[in-house]
């Protein structure tokens, strides 16, 4: 807007004085263009403001090949008239074609209405991403709203998968105390596994869940999110209203917050159906011509695993643990957002509370001493196995002993000790005599041991604990001689 007293100056001037146009501007510090719209309100005939282009021979061409090709890009029209002569350059020849191609109308759109209890819609919203140890997340909103009440039910997970998706609609059956005729969905892999015009494949798992509760689930046509633009506005208003400056400790805290933002915030607005109750009201009015609840959807994933050598199955960037007795095998992984369960067949195996780090071992302590038990256990077999090849009364001596309580992990690697000291047939005789008087003890068999070498005048060997290496086989090593060490200090 201009002021009063410039546009009477302007009329006074064209009117009274018959300047043109031009000079009028110039003389006002004016635009030509807000000259001629101040003349156009009092109804004066204005000449025409045209300038001959240099694409004015060549328009006739242009809006013939734009209205056979309405998408052809302007660089390739440019390069078609410039091969008929044109002398412009590319970036003005856009702007002239931006003017000049056909456009599609404007579509209109009926105002869709629904009954009470008669339609919900959901979507997901993506709210950024959050770290997690060492891995990096990405927050994502399933958001369910109430097509009547305009009710809204938000839950907050770290992925899209099924089990998420299974998980956010038990929840929000649960939250909204029951269940809508149908839900409208965008056409989400969860939901749609092909699609050819009307014809559409469901993803078994979505069947399942709608069959369970008795509702309908709908796919909206391709690219016409308009059909559930009120989850569409609700994701838009839980961007502005709830996220900005939000702070929260983990998931459940989130969830929480955005539980209360849904009833004190949300639904404290008026309910666009009915402009006599909020939203709150108009969901309870609603609630009794809903579906009713029967019992929950087992909402989780399913995962057949490969289990190696080592006592973990890994799932989603985690290592869990199982038993030890369990490895080299198939195994059913059962995931919510929440846990984690292991089946062996359908034995439950293992059961963790799920991690969303990233390369995380969540390990049970039972496991784990199960596997080190084991190892014990195999470790002193493999030392009985040696005994009884060398020594063949050890595994009475070793009976005797167990009865005794004594400790056979000890008495093997002590008897072990003794062989590699004393020799095989040593050994034996000495675990002869200890049996035969009835003294069942290591030290016993150690004792009649050094008896033996005393009376044959020998002197006791020392402990070998030298084991044969690749590294140590072949290696040799030159005696020092002794005529080089200073001895001078002996007698003293």
């Amino acid at each position: 807007m201009i002021p009063l007293i410039l546009e009477e100056k302007i009329l006074r001037l064209y009117f009274g004085e018959k300047w043109p146009i031009g000079t009028i501007a110039k003389q006002c510090g004016v635009h030509h263009s807000t000259v001629r719209r101040v003349l156009n309100t009092q109804g004066a005939t204005l000449p025409p403001n045209v300038r001959p282009s240099i694409v004015d021979p060549y328009l006739a061409f242009i809006q013939e090949t734009l209205k056979d090709y309405p998408q052809l890009p302007s660089s390739r029209l440019h390069r078609m008239v410039v091969e008929r002569g044109y002398p412009g350059g590319p970036d003005h020849f856009r702007r002239l074609i931006s003017g000049l191609r056909p456009r599609k109308p404007a579509e209109a759109y009926m105002r869709l209405r629904t009954l009470p209890a008669d339609e919900a819609q959901m979507d997901w919203g993506h709210f950024g991403q959050h770290t997690i140890g060492r891995a990096t997340r990405a927050i994502s909103a399933f958001v369910m709203v109430l097509s009547w009440s305009r009710m809204p039910f938000v839950r907050f997970f770290y992925d899209q998968r099924m089990s998420a998706f299974l998980t956010g609609h038990v929840e929000a059956f649960r939250f909204f105390k029951g269940v809508p005729r149908r839900v409208l969905y965008d056409n989400l892999k969860s939901v749609v596994l092909s699609r050819h015009l009307d014809a559409i494949q469901f993803n078994p798992n979505a069947l399942a869940l709608a069959s369970h509760y008795g509702f309908e689930p709908r796919p909206v046509a391709i690219r016409r999110g308009n059909e559930k633009g009120r989850v569409e506005r609700t994701i838009r208003y839980l961007r502005t209203s709830f996220w900005p400056a939000l702070t929260w400790s983990d998931l459940d805290d989130l969830n929480e917050k955005v539980r209360d933002w849904s009833i004190e915030i949300a639904g404290r607005r008026t309910c666009p159906e009915d402009d006599t109750l909020d939203v709150l009201g108009a969901w309870r009015a609603e609630q009794p011509k809903m579906i009713k609840l029967q019992s929950d959807f087992p909402a989780h994933e399913l995962k057949e695993v490969s289990v190696g050598k080592q006592p973990y199955v890994r799932f989603d960037k985690n290592d869990y643990s199982i038993p030890y007795d369990h490895v080299r095998r198939h195994l059913t992984v059962i995931a919510t957002p929440k846990n984690i369960r292991v089946l062996d067949g359908d034995k439950v195996i293992a059961e963790h509370q799920r991690s969303f780090d990233k390369k995380a071992q969540i390990e049970d302590p039972d496991h784990l001493q199960g596997l080190l038990d084991w190892k014990r256990e195999a470790r002193a077999g493999r030392g009985m196995d040696a005994l009884h090849q060398a020594a063949p009364s050890a595994a009475t001596f070793l009976e005797g002993a167990a009865k005794r309580g004594h400790n056979l992990g000890s008495a093997v690697a002590a008897l072990l000790r003794l062989m590699n000291t004393w020799g095989q047939e040593a050994l034996e005789e000495a675990l002869v005599e200890a049996i035969e008087a009835d003294s069942l003890y290591v030290a016993a068999v150690k004792q009649v041991l050094s008896r033996k070498a005393q009376e044959e005048q020998k002197e006791p060997p020392l402990p070998v604990n030298y084991t044969e290496t690749e590294q140590t086989k072949d290696l040799h090593v030159t005696p020092h001689k002794l005529s080089s060490y200073d001895l001078g200090d002996v007698d003293a």
